[in-house]
């Protein structure tokens, strides 16, 4: 088998798995499980005999005409190269872990198949996005993945918290559509083709002095569909409520689908933002302000999983920070080294939330035992936070210093084509974000790991009384054993970081020694204040009450899940925060807390600015439809309603009306008749 068409069944198989499903997931309950595992895991091994067979050589392109326009023509085309064939190796394993995961998380869900078949839908879309050159191709698989999101994020319907989420991720991703549709129509407009390879080709020819004309808007254009798909500012709202979906789901899209579609995106089509300093300027401060303001919030959620929501905007940060220096080597570097340990975050956060039957942080440091609990989860939760922290040699810390590596470069003016003060702007953001990473995984672990000190006070207004959770709880093997797999890569993976740039366009990704110790002494200094902070609020958890619903401890995970997301709010008012005077982040953020928690009201900013004057805007259509055309419509009909009420009544059945009206009438034009010629 070529590599052509083994790289065409990768995203085939789980499409065809997605597919059968469907079709008998109802039908065979017994097939469901299988058809969910096996393509996805046999589109896997395909993606790594792909990556194998491509080596970092030549790129493999193959195409066919899809369709003739009349101007510019689609093609169903692949383009495998070191960038394409690693990413898909990255998405085939995430995918992989997540299908056998769930079938321990989810194993008695009565929508179980249909679940599966949108993971492996959704995989499919993003395996197309990976290989594809063709951009109407490549935007099939992108707009898949939203509708599949779409379900995914709402699979807990019942709940309303899931309900407004997945509409909210659904329709937030479109409003930067929008506008990626019509840049990608005026990108191929003025190259003349929808071929990615092309494209760059054409760009960065030294034998070509072709220009593109209008390369800032295009730029911006595109780069709103990216921040809507990859949760940049400011269109990553949307991120952090999606935690309301199965863990398993939150680990798909934020290690391999969807956010990281973005990234890759731009990573293609890197000269077209290149040939913009205003374009890169741009993507810089949003990557800075997405670095930071994430952070800050990350170190005020109370739910665990919006913990690592608000990480991942900010790794992302990371990543277009990486492409605004023009470095797209350290910015896939990022991209695969975070999918690794932010699969397994997500997936030991699964495992913990269901040991402690409750997602709230502030719970489980009064409940404590969670390490006993869930030795694995907890263990391999401590890896992921130690890669997420980028301390050495754990594999966050080789591909974050890849990215500051490079901004310190283009800082320093060595970057041709990019302005020094776009170096600077995503140095700093970068380094003040590395502290703030650090504070906020040290928070999480330290109130995950907390051996507990439950108190008597009374609990708050709605809150459940809630046992301690001494128990064993049941936890599948098969969930255990996908989080020390995973653990390899999150642990390991970083050691690539020498034989990558074979793989890539050949820049060094070697750590630097100054971004090296300032990003690594930033990092232990911020965890060491998060400590002590810890440390001093720690005792006024003995005094404030437990204040949250546990699950039955012999509850499948899923529904430990489902309890913990509807009650949340019901108990502490918020869904992202707690009222919880033991927490660290309170004390660290002081004033700034309850804003952070917030999101920063940016919800509510849109809310004023966009969805009330929609909302009054179709108040007043509604008026004008009933009130208006309505009436008109109304008296249309009533009109003739009238005349035939008038003609109904004429019609009595009576011979004799009948003849006395003939005979008046005849009369009357007798008369008429005598009158008209007498006056002739």
């Amino acid at each position: 088998m070529t590599i052509t068409t083994t790289a065409v069944l990768v995203p085939l198989l789980p499409f065809l798995g997605a597919f059968a499903s469907l079709l008998l997931g109802r039908r065979a309950p017994g097939f469901a499980r299988p058809l969910a595992v096996l393509p996805t895991a046999a589109a896997a091994v395909l993606a790594v005999i792909v990556a194998a067979r491509q080596g970092g050589g030549d790129p493999v392109n193959a195409s066919t005409r899809l369709a003739d326009t009349g101007s510019i023509p689609v093609d169903l085309a692949f383009h495998v190269d070191g960038f394409a064939a690693l990413v898909a190796v990255l998405v085939g394993v995430v995918a992989t872990a997540v299908q056998v995961y769930s079938t321990g998380y989810l194993r008695d869900d009565p929508r179980y198949a249909s679940y599966t078949a949108f993971v492996s839908l959704f995989t499919s879309a993003m395996l197309l996005v990976v290989y594809s050159d063709d951009l109407i191709v490549l935007l099939v698989g992108w707009e898949v993945m939203g509708i599949c999101s779409y379900f995914l994020v709402g699979h807990y319907w019942e709940t309303a918290a899931a309900r407004s989420a997945s509409l909210k991720a659904f329709l937030v991703t479109k409003l930067g559509d929008v506008p990626f549709l019509i840049g990608i129509f005026a990108l191929a407009t003025e190259v003349g083709t929808f071929r990615i390879s092309v494209i760059h080709t054409r760009l960065t020819s030294t034998a070509s002095d072709f220009q593109l004309d209008h390369p800032t808007l295009i730029a911006l254009l595109l780069l709103a569909g990216v921040a809507g798909k990859s949760a940049q500012f400011p269109l990553h709202t949307w991120l952090p409520d999606a935690m309301a979906g199965p863990t398993p789901v939150s680990a798909l899209i934020h290690a391999a689908t969807m956010v990281a579609a973005g990234v890759y995106f731009i990573a293609r089509l890197l000269p077209v933002f290149t040939a913009s300093a205003a374009a890169l300027a741009v993507l810089a401060v949003m990557a800075a302000v997405t670095m930071i303001g994430s952070a800050l919030a990350a170190l005020a959620q109370d739910d665990i999983k919006r913990v690592l929501a608000y990480s991942t905007i900010g790794q992302l940060g990371y990543m277009t920070g990486a492409l605004a220096v023009g470095d797209r080597d350290a910015a896939v570097f990022h991209l695969i080294s975070h999918g690794a340990f932010k699969a397994l975050l997500f997936l030991a956060a699964g495992v913990i939330i269901h040991a402690a039957g409750t997602n709230s942080l502030a719970a489980m440091t009064r409940m404590g035992g969670i390490a006993k609990k869930a030795p694995d989860a907890f263990w391999t939760l401590t890896i992921g936070l130690l890669a997420l922290a980028a301390l050495p040699p754990f594999s966050g810390f080789f591909s974050k210093e890849a990215v500051l590596g490079a901004a310190e470069h283009t800082a320093l003016g060595h970057e041709a084509g990019v302005p020094a003060a776009v170096g600077w702007t995503v140095l700093i953001a970068g380094l003040a974000t590395a502290l703030l990473t650090a504070g906020y995984a040290t928070r999480l672990w330290l109130l995950t790991g907390s051996p507990g000190r439950a108190g008597k006070a009374p609990l708050p207004a709605g809150a459940a009384s809630a046992p301690d959770r001494t128990y064993p709880v049941r936890i599948p093997a098969v969930m255990n054993v996908v989080l020390w797999v995973l653990a390899v890569p999150a642990l390991a993976s970083g050691l690539l970081f020498g034989v990558l740039p074979d793989w890539f366009d050949g820049r060094s990704l070697d750590p630097t020694a100054a971004t090296s110790l300032l990003g690594t002494g930033l990092a232990v200094v911020g965890a060491l204040v998060t400590y002590a902070a810890w440390r001093h609020t720690t005792a006024l958890a003995a005094g404030v009450p437990l204040g949250a619903v546990l699950a039955h401890p012999h509850a499948e995970p899923a529904a430990s899940e489902a309890e913990a997301i509807a009650t949340h709010d019901e108990v502490y008012g918020d869904i992202a925060a707690a009222r919880d005077p033991a927490d660290p982040g309170r004390l660290l953020l002081g004033p700034l807390h309850r804003h952070a928690a917030a999101g920063f009201h940016l919800d509510a900013v849109y809310g004023a600015l966009f969805v009330r004057p929609v909302r009054a805007a179709a108040r007043l259509v509604r008026f004008l439809d009933r009130e208006v055309v309505e009436t008109y419509v109304r008296g249309a009909g009533t009109a003739p309603r009238w005349l035939g009420a008038a003609v109904r009544r004429a019609q009595t059945g009576n011979v004799q009306t009948y003849l006395g009206a003939l005979l008046a009438g005849s009369l009357v034009l007798a008369v008429a008749a005598v009158l008209v010629a007498a006056g002739a």
